[in-house]
């Protein structure tokens, strides 16, 4: 029987076991997990009636990764989507005070978010050519900067990747990071008219198959917690899942059969195959000794340092509890607070009756020293962010702190080079394959389409496995 070893309990790795046992039945999967418990990022936590998740909030339905997964393993009846208002409203803190973003093509033009010249720029967007001499890989900023303005770059693309990455626009690479953006440009001429026809094929698609056109993509999570998605992963890969079982190295024994060699703290396994899901400085130092070039590339790739500070506060001490999603503070305006969620808006049931919670999260790549506060400092700087922003009168009835050192990986210009690089490396070490969040997408849909992906590649190596690495 085949064996397959993945280094990595991560919604990845858990997403290749679990998409593996279903295509190669007869394969035996074992998934190494260094800390205590399985689910990388992903966590909900229950404290006197508040649910607070660890790391991301919900999933969208942009792909049908996720909701194909939670179908399979029979959870889809546990699904609850995010409120309308959570949808609709969205807001930037701005000069001292929380802005609605607009909506839509209108709501942009009277939105006092831009001034004239900056509404103009943004209007002419689909008849702007692209010049002959843009770079191949361009940052984010400098992309909407050249296609939508100055302003709009500011604004709009600073709180899109201060929402999403919590990183710099000006660094971060629109080709890795949005690389739909990046298409739309090259196919349509222009991101306008690239999500015009966008919509116009997914309804075109819609009507062939019978269905009726799409709405707009919406979050979802479960009303126990994304922790349910994991718990489903478990239940299915039982004692497959080994958590506490750290990977040190991989090598290769060409005298052996299987040829793989997987290193722990616990002692040696042997593999036909071995699956690296974990986070790429982990992967570096696993391959250190084995590829030492692969492990640089790998270990050359940041991660952002977030602070999630989940407070709850007696309803009646917020004069103003919206119903929307939340706001974001845009990098450049240097604030202590990245941006802050409403959960109990978003999700029912994530605050006892009379009670609201929020996620203020903290830290991002410009402003790590927030993140090395102490715990009763941090939880100042929340608290104050929230009687500024939000009128609080009253102190936090609740308060949970989770700390993320190296949270969010970092897609910076020349990223799409250096995965090219590591996976041409890789290649020369035929039953190794690496995935995780680093190389090729950081949504949870990302993770698990990689997921799908690398199961059937591995089902493919052991199909019909080459020539033994060198």
């Amino acid at each position: 029987m085949p064996h397959v070893v993945i280094a990595g309990a991560g919604l990845t790795g858990l997403s290749v076991a679990y998409r593996l046992r279903r295509i190669a039945p007869s394969v035996s999967v074992t998934v190494l997990e260094p800390r205590d418990r399985p689910g990388g990022n992903i966590g909900t936590e229950d404290h006197d009636g508040f649910r607070v998740e660890r790391g991301p909030n919900g999933f969208l339905d942009r792909t049908p990764s996720v909701p194909n997964l939670v179908c399979d393993l029979g959870l889809s009846d546990r699904l609850i989507a995010a409120s309308e208002g959570s949808r609709k409203n969205r807001y930037l803190f701005l000069g001292g005070k929380l802005r609605r973003l607009p909506r839509g093509p209108l709501g942009l033009l009277v939105s006092p978010l831009l001034s004239l010249r900056g509404k103009w720029q943004l209007f002419t967007e689909p008849w702007r050519k692209r010049p002959a001499d843009v770079p191949a890989d361009e940052s984010v900023a400098e992309f909407v900067a050249r296609r939508a303005g100055r302003q709009a770059a500011d604004i709009f693309a600073d709180a899109l990747v201060t929402g999403i990455q919590a990183g710099d626009p000006t660094k971060l690479s629109v080709a890795a990071c949005f690389p739909r953006l990046a298409e739309m440009e090259r196919e349509a001429g222009s991101i306008v008219r690239g999500f015009l026809r966008a919509a116009r094929q997914r309804k075109l698609a819609a009507v062939a198959r019978g269905e009726p056109p799409p709405g707009p993509q919406r979050l979802w999570s479960f009303r126990e917690g994304l922790r349910v998605l994991i718990e489903g992963l478990l239940a299915e890969l039982g004692d497959a899942v080994r958590c506490g079982v750290r990977v040190v190295a991989v090598r290769t024994d060409r005298s052996a059969d299987p040829r793989w060699v997987v290193e722990t703290e616990a002692g040696p396994l042997t593999a036909d195959v071995v699956v690296l899901a974990c986070p790429a400085y982990e992967q570096a130092a696993v391959l250190a000794d084995l590829a030492p070039h692969l492990a640089d590339d790998l270990a050359g790739i940041a991660y952002n340092r977030i602070a999630v500070v989940a407070l709850g506060y007696r309803q009646a001490d917020c004069p103003w509890s919206p119903d929307g999603f939340g706001y974001i503070a845009p990098q450049n305006t240097r604030r202590d607070v990245l941006g802050v969620q409403w959960c109990s808006s978003i999700f029912p049931d994530r605050a006892p009756p009379g009670f609201v919670l929020w996620r203020v999260l903290c830290g991002g790549v410009n402003r790590p020293d927030v993140f090395d506060r102490d715990d009763r400092t941090l939880a100042w700087t929340a608290h104050q962010e929230m009687r500024r922003a939000m009128g609080v009168r009253g102190e936090p009835v609740f308060c949970r702190i989770v700390r993320w050192p190296r949270a969010i990986p970092q897609y910076n210009l020349g990223h799409l080079d250096r995965v090219a690089r590591i996976e041409a490396a890789a290649a020369a070490f035929p039953g190794l394959f690496l995935t995780g969040n680093a190389l090729h997408g950081i949504a949870m849909g990302d993770c698990a389409e990689q997921g799908e992906i690398v199961a059937a590649r591995v089902a493919a190596f052991l199909s019909s496995p080459p020539s033994s690495p060198e």
